[in-house]
């Protein structure tokens, strides 16, 4: 997998469900327990949604799913994000 985007293409779907912006907010590898903004997470595209994965190990961070009426969100891969007041 080589052709990823960063982390700043997950802004307009997180914007559907964070009122601040999570692309700034630090978050912390579920696997190798790095710590990063969202913004330097690797995002594929050419799933059927958004898959982030970590600069660092490769792990599945985050994806997101717009299934029209609902979207579907899985952190499973973050031990901690940390937002901004």
């Amino acid at each position: 997998m080589t052709d990823h985007l960063d982390g700043n293409v997950l802004a307009g779907a997180l914007s559907e469900v964070f009122t601040t912006d999570v692309t700034a907010a630090r978050a912390r590898c579920g696997g190798c327990g790095r710590m990063s903004a969202i913004a330097e997470a690797m995002v594929y595209t050419s799933a059927p949604g958004l898959v982030a994965r970590c600069a660092g190990c490769d792990q599945v961070l985050a994806t997101i799913v717009d299934a029209g009426d609902r979207l579907i969100l899985s952190l499973a891969g973050l031990s901690a994000i940390e937002l901004r007041r």
